[in-house]
């Protein structure tokens, strides 16, 4: 997959950031009607219970009309931003890189956060830094039911059966529970450190 089109979604799982490791140029979908239950504002992390959900409440638009998803503003009415970087803290404290990447991170959960869209794709760039992966990015100008590229935008559902078969990696809670797949990134990067790239590098990614 050359050019790959996706969703921004907050914190991406392993297997779009295996997609976004294995491209040369991602295209991130901005012109679609936002929907709710997906990753586009939701993540999933490890913690020693088992998955914990990271939510990012929203406005909901008051009128019938859809809402893109790139006009949609995050709710700051709810202290989520502590809430998330404090259940962060929690579950990856013990972990061999939390620490390594903790200052570069921070910023995300105390500075201001408005547009939803905007506040994704900060993420993503501050991911790629931090793997090491480099492609090119761009945004779509109008929404194509079926473009010619590598339409990854399922991969924004949260609900969706992955066929998605990662390798198993050493986990922070491994002894409290089985191996989790398909977290967010983010714990793939706080237990492998700059091994992150490699293992994204090396995965097999179904699209379907």
């Amino acid at each position: 997959m050359k050019t790959i089109l996706l969703l921004p979604s907050y914190f991406p799982s392993v297997e779009q950031m295996t997609a976004v490791a294995q491209a040369e140029k991602v295209v991130f979908e901005v012109e679609d009607n936002y929907q709710k239950q997906t990753y586009r504002n939701r993540a999933f992390i490890a913690h020693s219970n088992g998955k914990l959900l990271l939510n990012i409440p929203i406005k909901h638009n008051r009128t019938s009309k859809r809402q893109k998803t790139k006009n949609v503003v995050v709710e700051n009415d709810f202290p989520w931003q502590e809430q998330h970087w404090k259940s962060l803290q929690s579950a990856y404290r013990t972990s061999p890189f939390f620490e390594y990447y903790e200052d570069d991170l921070e910023h995300l959960f105390t500075e201001p956060v408005g547009n939803l869209t905007e506040y994704n794709l900060k993420i993503f760039d501050l991911l790629c830094e931090l793997i090491g992966i480099e492609v090119e990015v761009s945004k779509t100008t109008s929404y194509e039911t079926n473009p010619e590229i590598a339409d990854l935008r399922l991969l924004i559902d949260a609900k969706r059966t992955s066929n998605f078969q990662a390798e198993v990696y050493t986990q922070v809670h491994g002894a409290n529970h089985p191996f989790l797949p398909n977290l967010s990134v983010l714990d793939l990067l706080f237990n492998e450190g700059p091994n992150a790239l490699g293992y994204l590098e090396r995965q097999s990614f179904v699209n379907g």
